[in-house]
């Protein structure tokens, strides 16, 4: 009788965890953006929110909680139920924070559970035009020839940028002094009056200046070359291992049920697989991620790992 009764037990479970996914979502959801409006982040938010508002019936709401580089928003979310009815949209400055703050009230690998990466984004290396180099062996030997004479900016400590910039310090030996801004407008009206020299921005925030010639691409940042910048090689063309971009992806509180995981993953996958949207991240210069929330969680991983390495490099401390 008892091991009937465990059986039995078992199989109403197993029922139980069947019903809840089939029945997930069954009122809207919110979607936490942990940035302002109209950045990057939010697009990806708002893009893929409105085709899970589509697939599955619901909408999903989202909501900018920004502050403190995203750590505001990511708290948000990991004091929320664990109930699917709260996400974050995560990114980069996530994996970066974790080295870069001495005191969050969460970690972000133990406190969210990583549910499926989106999109990544190629930051593009960009110089005013008074910077003789032409290409990134030349940028390195005019650097070394020229120690700390570059100005690289950024739209503030620990920012992606920053980070990306601190990664082809370490990695090249060249010597540059970091100015931070508090906009990325900022560093682009001091980038393009020659104020400061270099950036490691966004393609959407460079694009049009490298279009008119009024900034100089040198190279992008990720290991494959950007679609909207096909001509432009990439670091990792001279500087072999180089790898930086900015990278967006849906998380859930900690103890979220494993079937509602999965079930955001397969229909997030699935929107991925839309031609409209694919185009639509390709027009912003974005590539794709499909795959688990296992492989989410590699990234994240992986990531927090890397850039521990260069906070500590840098000794970048959040003010």
């Amino acid at each position: 009788m008892r091991r009937r009764e465990f059986i039995t037990l078992l199989g109403c479970a197993s029922v139980s965890r069947i019903a809840r996914a089939e029945s997930y979502p069954s009122r809207p959801v919110r979607l936490i953006v942990p940035f302002g409006s109209a950045g990057g982040t939010d697009i990806v938010a708002r893009l893929i929110g409105q085709y899970l508002s589509e697939r599955l019936g619901q909408t999903f709401i989202i909501e900018n909680r920004p502050g403190a580089g995203g750590n505001l928003g990511i708290e948000t979310v990991v004091r929320s139920p664990p109930d699917g009815y709260t996400l974050v949209l995560a990114g980069a400055p996530s994996a970066i924070n974790a080295t870069l703050y001495d005191n969050l009230n969460f970690n972000f690998i133990r406190d969210i559970a990583p549910v499926a990466a989106i999109v990544r984004f190629p930051n593009v290396m960009v110089v005013n035009p008074s910077v003789p180099a032409k290409s990134i062996p030349e940028f390195i030997a005019y650097a070394k020839a020229n120690p700390g004479k570059l100005n690289m900016a950024s739209p503030g400590i620990g920012s992606t940028p920053h980070l990306n910039g601190e990664l082809f310090k370490m990695m090249t030996g060249v010597n540059m002094v970091h100015v931070p801004y508090r906009s990325v407008a900022a560093v682009m009206t001091d980038m393009l009056s020659g104020r400061v020299q270099v950036s490691f921005g966004t393609t959407a925030s460079s694009i049009e200046y490298i279009r008119a010639g009024t900034l100089r691409a040198l190279a992008v940042t990720t290991p494959m070359r950007a679609a909207t910048l096909p001509d432009v090689p990439t670091i990792a063309e001279f500087v072999p291992g180089y790898e930086a971009s900015a990278w967006y992806g849906v998380g859930a509180p900690r103890n979220t049920p494993a079937e509602v995981i999965d079930k955001l993953n397969t229909e997030i996958n699935a929107s991925l697989g839309d031609p409209k949207l694919k185009a639509r991240l390709v027009d912003l210069g974005g590539i794709a991620l499909t795959g688990s929330p296992a492989d989410f969680t590699r990234l994240i991983a992986e990531e927090t790992i890397k850039w521990a390495k260069v906070v500590k490099f840098s000794g970048a401390k959040a003010e």
